[in-house]
């Protein structure tokens, strides 16, 4: 999995880009009954619910061209956490 999840990242990034999007992680994880590809992005002075809207947007035909994935899955596409600064 982890050779696909760099593909994945790898694909993704490159498109990101152009946006100014860093990929922060790529995981696929089991919770419960469901698989969950979990991506994680920042941007320079952090990212905004449109920006992961618009990152989403981006991602989803990639993901569905490359096909690399045979369960099936949620994608979860998040901002990374700041904490308090």
């Amino acid at each position: 999995m982890e050779k696909k999840l760099e593909i994945i990242r790898k694909n993704i990034e490159e498109e990101l880009k152009t946006e100014e999007i860093i990929v922060d992680s790529i995981n696929f994880v089991k919770e419960g009954n469901y698989h969950f590809l979990r991506i994680v992005l920042d941007k320079v002075n952090g990212i905004d619910l449109d920006t992961i809207v618009k990152a989403t947007n981006i991602i989803n035909p990639i993901l569905d061209k490359l096909d690399l994935i045979e369960e099936e899955y949620i994608l979860d596409v998040l901002s990374k956490e700041r904490g308090n600064e």
